[in-house]
């Protein structure tokens, strides 16, 4: 019995499974890089905090931010209170107005 020739692809099928395979392994280096970049921005410490903040007398805090050498604290009777992130000493006292 003679065997029946292999059919042959067309150009279009080839071109198509080229497209597939490159496109999925193209995927698999995406998943890869944004599983490293996942890794390494997770595994930063992130901002330190200062461990204690003395307030004056009867401020409550409702918000806090911190810059390169300052941290700040909004106070609940709307005072901003900058701080030297050094030596905790109080730096600066802002009194927030609200637009009119």
């Amino acid at each position: 019995m003679t065997k029946a020739p292999e059919p042959v692809e067309p150009a279009n099928l080839k071109f198509l499974r080229l497209l597939v395979t490159t496109l999925t392994a193209i995927m698999i280096v995406g998943v890869l890089v944004v599983i490293a970049l996942l890794v390494t921005r997770l595994r930063d410490t992130g901002p330190s905090l200062p461990a204690e903040i003395t307030l004056p007398d009867g401020a409550r805090a409702t918000a806090f931010t911190q810059g390169q050498d300052w941290y700040a604290v909004v106070t609940e009777d709307n005072r901003l209170l900058v701080f030297n992130r050094t030596s905790g000493a109080l730096v600066q006292e802002v009194a927030i107005t609200a637009p009119k």
